[in-house]
């Protein structure tokens, strides 16, 4: 599975942003897809993921802010971010989990957002 992740780039505080991550490959193999950040000086964290089944789950920090999705193939792959924050500034990750593994396994190769007037 390939993911090609798109979309980032300079935002004012209070803007919007949308992300895109389009997979290839044995995309039928994907179960879990979602979305890491990673700011300077900071951890890896988990932003946002959208199970199988649907079910959305979202970091404290994002929530009411920011929307995951997908479409129903499991070949693209969505963050639609508002009301953006400094503190969101980073490279994002689009992450997905093949069906056989305990955790994400594919990454994309980021994108960064930042958020700056």
């Amino acid at each position: 599975v390939q993911l090609q992740a798109s979309g980032g780039g300079l935002v004012q505080p209070g803007g919007s942003v949308r992300l895109s991550c389009a997979a290839s490959g044995s995309i039928s193999s994907i179960s879990d897809m979602g979305w890491y950040r990673q700011a300077p000086g900071k951890l890896r964290e988990l932003v946002a993921d959208i199970t199988n089944s649907g079910s959305t789950h979202y970091a404290d920090s994002v929530k009411g802010r920011f929307t995951i999705s997908r479409d129903s193939r499991k070949s693209a792959l969505y963050l639609q971010m508002n009301s953006l924050e400094a503190e969101d500034t980073a490279v994002y990750y689009c992450v997905a989990r093949a069906r056989y593994r305990a955790s994400y396994n594919f990454w994309g190769q980021g994108t960064q957002v930042t958020v700056s007037s």
